[in-house]
């Protein structure tokens, strides 16, 4: 039977727990949520009904960052985590965003690399964790 999945907008507050198991889960729920969130565009991943990725984006000018992309442990390595990524680059694109932006983890490199994004600039270090800033340039549509 094929798996349902479905990608839409989601409310910045139904992206937090999610955010706070894969990233911060030693951490208060607080700890993951933006000061920002308000003006965010937030999308989540639901396979057959359950949320398992979401991400957020935030929109300046011609430029989009991305921040809080997280997938729940089980779901990771099955491709969900790319089909949201390239959702929001398709979005992105749509509404004439030309860079796409994102602070990853070290660790990630290879997915963001997979996805067409390029690393800039150096490494560093926030929280005990080693990030590198990733952009990718997209073609308004």
């Amino acid at each position: 039977m094929p798996t349902k999945v479905e990608i839409k907008e989601i409310a910045a507050a139904q992206s937090w727990q999610i955010r706070h198991e894969v990233m911060w889960p030693d951490k208060p729920l607080h700890f993951v949520q933006l000061p920002e969130d308000a003006a965010g565009i937030h999308f989540g991943l639901s396979v057959e009904g359950e949320r398992v990725s979401v991400i957020s984006l935030f929109i300046k000018e011609q430029q989009a960052q991305f921040r809080k992309f997280a997938t729940l442990p089980a779901f990771q390595a099955q491709g969900f985590g790319q089909m949201l990524l390239q959702h929001v680059f398709a979005f992105s694109s749509g509404e004439g965003i030309t860079s796409v932006w994102y602070h990853a983890r070290t660790l990630a490199l290879g997915f963001y690399l997979k996805a067409g994004m390029q690393p800039v600039g150096e490494t560093f270090p926030r929280n005990g964790i080693d990030y590198i800033r990733m952009e990718k340039t997209l073609a308004p549509k």
